[in-house]
């Protein structure tokens, strides 16, 4: 088997009903290329980005659980196919959730908490999003393409406070367009928390591979102490139970945090969250991470 590229910015992954592989989210992410493998109908959409210092290029699936179109019969084995004609050192793909595997193997890179209702939300949990309720906290949860731009820039806000508290990478900061993307998706939910009037929190959750996944979300600096995100994950398990989906929470920044330990709160059971690493120049490869410090599980090495 001989794995392709297509230069066509993913359109030949593109899936309006799967929120990871639709094209408003694909456009989001700057995807450029489609990953096709011969005999199979598998279609991986990816970015490819030159190395800096050289003339060799790698790719990175876009971020969240995107995976590939679903391909029929078994995953194709990374060890049985020819990658050479990508013309690519590496590619590090993240797959589905939950979902039959766009590949074979793997690496399972965490747990994520999975509600399947509100059954398992923790009793103070629930009495918190009770009392909340009672100051005077409502939720809204609006189709993506309905969101007006008012609600659009009071969730920018609470989500732009959130990074800057968190000190987040550069990755994680995104432009207006990009939320605005995002909510243009036919499978996506703005879910605001509102009180006297103002949106001071909010969530962007989306529908994908048979999950409601909740994607990005942040709580305006002055609504803090009443940590309305709470109410907001119960309102979105809510939507998740309309809708017939469970709800993929996501975990921690690492395993047993804080944030970990909140989402465990919601939860009623859990999924593995894989990714695939695969060396497509071996040669190249070695070269480039000759003598890279990398952490452990750090993919690709020359990158660390």
């Amino acid at each position: 088997m001989k794995a392709r590229l297509i230069e066509d910015g993913g359109e030949a992954a593109a899936d309006p009903e799967q929120f990871f592989r639709s094209p408003e989210f694909l456009a989001a992410e700057g995807v450029t290329h489609t990953l096709s493998v011969e005999g199979t109908d598998l279609r991986v959409p990816l970015v490819v980005r030159p190395i800096d210092g050289t003339d060799r290029c790698d790719a990175i699936s876009p971020y969240g659980y995107p995976g590939g179109s679903e391909a029929s019969g078994s995953p194709p084995d990374p060890g049985e196919i020819d990658w050479s004609e990508t013309g690519l050192v590496s590619i590090f793909i993240r797959d589905r959730i939950g979902d039959q595997a766009s590949l074979a193997g793997g690496t399972v890179r965490s747990t994520v908490h999975v509600a399947e209702g509100l059954d398992g939300v923790r009793k103070r949990l629930r009495e918190q999003i009770r009392r909340n309720e009672r100051h005077g906290w409502g939720i809204e949860a609006t189709l993506g393409p309905d969101a007006s731009p008012a609600a659009r820039a009071a969730f920018e806000r609470a989500y732009g406070e959130t990074m800057a508290r968190a000190g987040a990478a550069e990755r994680y900061l995104f432009e207006s367009s990009y939320f605005e993307r995002l909510l243009a998706a036919k499978r996506s939910w703005l879910v605001l928390a509102s009180r006297e009037g103002a949106a001071r929190a909010g969530a962007i959750v989306v529908a994908s591979d048979g999950y409601l996944h909740y994607y990005l979300g942040g709580t305006a600096d002055e609504a803090l102490d009443d940590s309305p995100m709470k109410n907001l994950f119960a309102a979105m398990i809510g939507v998740g139970g309309e809708l017939g989906l469970p709800v993929n929470l996501g975990g921690g920044i690492k395993p047993g945090d804080s944030l970990d330990e909140f989402k465990r709160g919601f939860a009623s059971t859990h999924a593995p969250f894989r990714t695939h690493e695969l060396i497509c120049d071996p040669r190249a490869y070695e070269e480039l991470s000759g003598g890279a410090d990398a952490p452990e599980g750090f993919f690709p090495a020359y990158r660390a």
